[in-house]
């Protein structure tokens, strides 16, 4: 089944950011989406969206248009923020993101009005009704198409370094989990979902779906939601790892992270190197202790079972790629990497705040403040006074 790539013009990017809809009083989710995209027909209706619906009626998806660099991706999507904001809020909802919200249960939810969602509910039954999580996908250009395997099987080493920086989502429900990402369990679990199969080349990936198709396990390729996968209508790698995101600033830092990397296996690729292929039971083993310990977890390196701690490794990391930052001009959006590892991923700023006495309430109420000032809320008492980050 040949699949048509549709080359992108360099390393271009392209995010889709989902926002919870929360109630001002209740600090519950509210199923307010329809209304809210009928009021905003500019960023809903148009030709080429900015707004959508997703799953639930408790989320809404901002996209940016094709960008060039972080810093632009970023202005897009707050454009589209501040729109939603002046719609949003008279009605008493304010916006914020996170891998799941801490208190709402999903059996409250309702879903969007959508058709292809409505199969969706109908064939994966309770893996769907659970379904109340929220994430972002970068998406980054890719010239040729017989790139793209290569470097979703390198990038595939990076799902732990993805997920613990971006870790939001401890609580499930009003319970702390106790991991550092329950979303990458939940939406885990659906039977297309997880780490990318790593596959020899483009003709591997149009007969692997081909086969998928074939035995009815799916009906098209977009049914197939890897942590990273090739978007061939886009002509570009999306990666899906990250959890919700609670910051434009954060957001920034992963595209940024995104485009670096891909540009850097790319430029490695024209020079004749062939890109490493993780060994597939490391990329299951490291997205698990990521999901577990977030920022804490100590990674496979190797197929011999070497390990590292995973701060260390994105210490190292960032400073690696800050020679590609510079050429791409995204080195300020990347240097937020160290503000993270310094204060803390979300999951962290969270407990933070139950640690000194707060409530999960008040875990809701730093998101949104998160999201309204662009800072990190690095812990808030019972009294309501926070002690912020940069």
């Amino acid at each position: 089944m040949p699949i048509e790539f549709n080359p992108s013009r360099g390393a271009t990017l392209g995010v889709e950011w989902e926002l919870q809809l929360i109630d001002t009083h209740t600090r519950r989710l509210r199923q307010d989406a329809r209304q809210i995209l009928a009021e905003v027909p500019d960023l809903s209706e148009s030709a080429r969206p900015k707004a959508m619906h997703e799953l639930m009626q408790s989320q809404i998806e901002i996209v940016t248009d094709i960008c060039h660099t972080a810093a632009e991706a970023v202005q897009d999507l707050e454009r589209s923020l501040t729109r939603l904001r002046e719609v949003a809020e008279p009605r008493g909802v304010s916006l914020a993101c996170t891998g799941t919200h801490a208190i709402s249960d999903w059996r409250d939810a309702e879903y969007s009005p959508m058709q292809r969602y409505a199969e969706l509910v109908e064939e994966m039954q309770w893996l769907a009704w659970r379904i109340q999580t929220f994430g972002v996908h970068v998406h980054v250009g890719v010239r040729d198409r017989d790139k793209v395997i290569p470097i979703v099987n390198a990038l595939a080493a990076y799902l732990p370094h993805f997920l613990a920086l971006t870790t939001s989502s401890p609580f499930w429900g009003g319970q702390d989990t106790g991991l550092a990402s329950s979303r990458a369990i939940v939406f885990g679990a659906l039977p297309t979902a997880g780490p990318p199969h790593l596959l020899a080349d483009w003709a591997g990936f149009e007969e692997y779906m081909e086969t998928l198709i074939r035995a009815g396990t799916i009906k098209s390729i977009k049914e197939v939601w890897w942590d990273i996968r090739p978007h061939p209508d886009f002509g570009t790698i999306e990666i899906r790892m990250f959890d919700g995101i609670p910051t434009l600033r954060e957001v920034g830092m992963v595209t940024a992270l995104s485009q670096c990397l891909v540009t850097q296996f790319d430029q490695q690729l024209d020079r004749g190197y062939k890109l490493p292929s993780p060994a597939a039971w490391v990329v299951r083993d490291n997205k698990w202790r990521a999901t577990r310990y977030g920022l804490d977890a100590v990674v496979v390196t190797d197929d011999k079972g070497s390990t590292a701690p995973l701060r260390d490794m994105l210490y190292e990391l960032q400073r690696e790629l800050e020679p590609v930052a510079d050429r791409l001009g995204c080195a300020d959006e990347l240097a937020v990497l160290s503000d993270v590892l310094d204060q803390g991923s979300s999951c962290e700023r969270q407990r933070g705040i139950l640690a000194a006495g707060g409530t999960l309430e008040d875990v809701v109420d730093a998101t949104i403040t998160e999201l309204a000032q662009d800072r990190f809320v690095t812990a808030r008492k019972a009294d309501g006074a926070d002690h912020a980050g940069t």
